[in-house]
């Protein structure tokens, strides 16, 4: 059974109503929380950050962030989540590479919600070994929205939905669990968080690993991570990143036969996706410009090793949800 939307839960539309959530939310926390540690995984997406940044203005350093490397994040992103998270925003964090652990996990693994709950078994494993290495933790936060719970009762499993193990020994804080993205995104312009981060795409809890179809090979891992890159960098250049609310590439399982340099060659497509939406439980398809999607199809084909062929996925949400897994 999961928990729903309280109905005298106004929707927040503005900074005002941020602000009147954050104030009674905050006093509710202080109460909760008292003089207490709280640890929160930080993946360095927009909800797990509102939350650091809101806890770290309520608790200070009796906020331990821990973010965990599975080896399925963007190009340099988790050198990024440290270097604004600790270098800049002066908080608490500890970062661990469990990449290899989780790869290794994943081998062979096909099955969508079969990859989704190795991985997410496997990080609340990784969290406990780390946990355990710290005194006097009585606290976990999320970042959990609203949105992450209604997919999870009946379309697809999302890690941080469904309660904590009971040996991990930790009361759970999820102060977003009720919210929509652009509620969240409005919490965090009021906290001050940059822009950058406010409207920093959104990415899955599994990471890659939804967006290499089926089992996740390195060759194809390396492709995803590589074509997203440059579809990040291109949209940049566009000057249209801040329009388009998430945009990302999919490396199916399959290939496809083409040419180059005069010879036949058989290789991956890689599939575009970008879609506009404002709570995430809809989404529209962006048409992005016949001259970038030409402009992208050349350097992704030049750039990336094995890669035949690029595709542009044309499908609302619904009919197909955002991410392909």
């Amino acid at each position: 059974m999961y928990s729903k939307r309280p109905l005298d839960l106004v929707r927040i539309v503005n900074e005002e109503q941020a602000q009147a959530f954050l104030t009674t939310q905050s006093e509710i926390l202080k109460k909760q929380i008292g003089e207490q540690k709280v640890l929160l995984a930080l993946s360095g997406g927009v909800d797990s950050a509102v939350v650091a940044v809101w806890l770290s203005k309520i608790i200070k350093q009796n906020l331990i962030c821990i973010h965990v490397n599975n080896g399925l994040l963007r190009q340099g992103e988790s050198e990024g989540v440290v270097e604004l998270f600790k270098d800049e925003l002066k908080i608490n964090l500890l970062s661990v590479d469990a990449s290899q652990r989780f790869l290794k996990l994943l081998e062979g693994v096909s099955d969508p919600e079969e990859k989704r709950k190795i991985i997410g078994e496997t990080f609340i494993k990784v969290f406990q070994e780390e946990s355990s290495k710290l005194k006097n933790i009585n606290f976990l936060a999320q970042g959990t929205i609203y949105p992450d719970i209604l997919e999870s009762a009946n379309v697809k499993a999302h890690h941080n939905v469904g309660g904590l193990p009971e040996e991990l020994g930790f009361q759970l804080i999820e102060p977003l669990k009720f919210l929509y993205k652009d509620e969240v995104r409005l919490l965090g312009k009021v906290l001050g968080l940059p822009d950058s981060l406010i409207h920093r795409q959104p990415f899955p809890g599994p990471g890659l690993a939804v967006r290499c179809l089926g089992e996740i090979t390195p060759e194809r891992l390396e492709i995803v991570r590589k074509s997203d890159a440059i579809l990040r960098e291109e949209i940049a250049n566009y000057k249209i990143d801040t329009k388009i609310w998430q945009y990302f590439t999919v490396v199916p399982n399959f290939k496809s036969t083409g040419v180059v340099d005069g010879q036949r060659s058989y290789a991956y497509p890689v599939i575009i996706r970008a879609v506009n939406s404002v709570d995430a439980m809809s989404a529209e398809v962006y048409e992005l410009p016949y001259e970038l999607l030409h402009k992208l199809t050349e350097r992704i084909t030049k750039e990336v090793k094995n890669v035949n062929r690029v595709l542009y996925d044309l499908t609302p949400k619904p009919v197909g949800t955002i991410e392909w897994e």
